[in-house]
């Protein structure tokens, strides 16, 4: 986990993760700003060594840490440091948007490299692409505040890990969550404190509402992100103390820069 915060934190960094199997990585959204770079290298990982990203929406927390991507991937591959390709995947509009930004902000010498080497590939819901070896089928949220996709893993044997992006599960996304072996979802606050952080009106959920949904649905792993940063220092427990509640799988709520074996 490079990051498990909201857009508006300041303790931790915007929620955005990696996942890693044999040397090659996915990059999951890139929170919002260069601050990705300084959480790749704390985790020791080379961003010559990121050969896929996959940008959920286009809300400044988690798209503008990827231009930054873009950057240091086309710079990589100007000064012949990056030798591969590198593939980055997203919904038609998030596409678009990533070309855009790049283009205008970034040296030609370095954007020749956008569908050349860096590929900006869009897909569409209910699509099937074999990512790290493995396939991963996207699907649309149906977000109405800004289109929104997120994506399940087959891990073989029947498993799966889905990621519902940073809003509450929608019953249009069961075949995708449901049975899960891992799942990862937003919960953006305790329940108790609903009334301080006001999840409800920006389009998120709480912790018991989180748990509730994975107990109900058949998940087996449950990670919570994406949350606020005021009970930082006891978030974990805290999170882990009101999930145990409704959730009886096992229950992560991860730190920066945490990292969690999916075995």
């Amino acid at each position: 986990m490079l990051g498990t915060g909201h857009a508006l934190v300041t303790e931790c960094y915007n929620t955005c993760f990696v996942l890693s199997e044999e040397g090659k990585h996915l990059l999951v959204d890139g929170g919002g700003g260069n601050t990705i770079l300084r959480q790749l290298k704390c985790a020791k990982l080379d961003v010559t060594d990121i050969t896929e990203i996959f940008v959920t929406h286009k809300h400044v927390d988690h798209i503008m840490g990827v231009i930054w991507m873009v950057r240091l991937l086309c710079h990589s591959m100007n000064q012949g440091v990056y030798q591969g390709e590198a593939h980055i995947y997203g919904h038609s509009e998030v596409i678009s948007l990533i070309q855009d930004i790049s283009c205008k902000l970034l040296w030609e010498q370095e954007t020749r490299f956008i569908g050349d080497r860096l590929h900006l590939i869009p897909v569409e819901d209910g699509e099937r692409r074999q990512v790290l070896g493995r396939q991963v089928t996207f699907f649309d949220i149906h977000s109405t505040k800004a289109k929104q996709f997120g994506f399940t893993m087959d891990l073989g044997n029947g498993e799966k890990f889905t990621c519902c992006g940073d809003e509450p599960y929608k019953e249009c996304e069961r075949a995708y969550v449901e049975n899960s072996k891992w799942l990862l979802h937003e919960a953006f606050c305790l329940y108790g404190q609903a009334d301080v952080f006001k999840p409800y009106e920006k389009h998120h959920s709480t912790v018991k509402d989180a748990c509730e949904l994975a107990e109900g649905l058949g998940v087996k792993n449950l990670v919570l992100y994406h949350t606020e940063d005021e009970n930082i220092q006891n978030r974990k427990e805290l999170y882990y103390e009101e999930g145990k509640q409704f959730f009886h799988g096992n229950l992560y709520i991860p730190e920066d820069l945490e990292s969690l074996s999916l075995d």
